[in-house]
């Protein structure tokens, strides 16, 4: 019975194996899970680290605003005096002014340069001062036509008072000479009739 007892002895080598294979994939997890473990606890350590980092650059930059403050509020800007702060802003103050002068004067120059350099560009500056020119012609003829027909207006509205004006005097001293003549026809009538009872 050699044979039986071979496929025992096979059976029993492969339970050998399988269970050699399974304690070394146990062993290959559980040193997975303390690799992951330590991996875990080895990032949880750098997110704590640099949570602390970053809070306590917040801190100091909140203790530097408020140094920046009290001493603003002392008139002290790094803990120097304010008249060296004057003298230093009377200084800057001119030549900063200048800098800027001078900026402007190379960028005038170097656009009136930019807008003329070519022909084509020289004639196109002078289409758009054209065109500029003809619409400031244009306002100002507007405007005194305005200013015409606004004049004539008042001036026919004066016109037409003053001849009111004069027609209500007309009118008057019409009525004045009328009423004279009649009153002083009547007074030379009782005159001459007083005149001829006394005689």
């Amino acid at each position: 019975m050699p044979t039986a007892a071979k496929p025992k002895a096979r059976a029993a080598k492969g339970a050998k194996t399988s269970r050699k294979v399974s304690t070394r994939r146990a062993g290959a997890s559980a040193r997975g899970k303390a690799t992951t473990t330590r991996a875990r606890k080895t990032t949880a350590a750098k997110s704590k680290r640099a949570k602390g980092a970053r809070a306590r650059a917040a801190s100091q930059t909140r203790s530097a605003v408020r140094q920046a403050q009290g001493a603003a509020r002392l008139g002290l800007s790094n803990g120097s005096n304010p008249i060296g702060d004057y003298a230093e802003r009377a200084v800057l103050i001119p030549v900063g002014a200048a800098l800027t002068a001078r900026d402007r004067v190379v960028s005038s120059v170097n656009g009136a340069f930019a807008i003329y350099s070519t022909p084509s560009k020289a004639q196109a500056q002078l289409r758009r001062f054209e065109r500029r020119g003809a619409t400031a012609r244009n306002r100002l003829e507007r405007e005194v036509r305005k200013a015409r027909v606004r004049v004539e207006r008042q001036l026919r509205q004066r016109r037409r008072v003053f001849e009111r004006t004069v027609g209500e005097l007309e009118d008057r001293r019409y009525t004045v000479a009328k009423n004279g003549s009649e009153l002083a026809g009547e007074l030379a009538n009782r005159l001459q009739e007083t005149v001829l009872n006394r005689v």
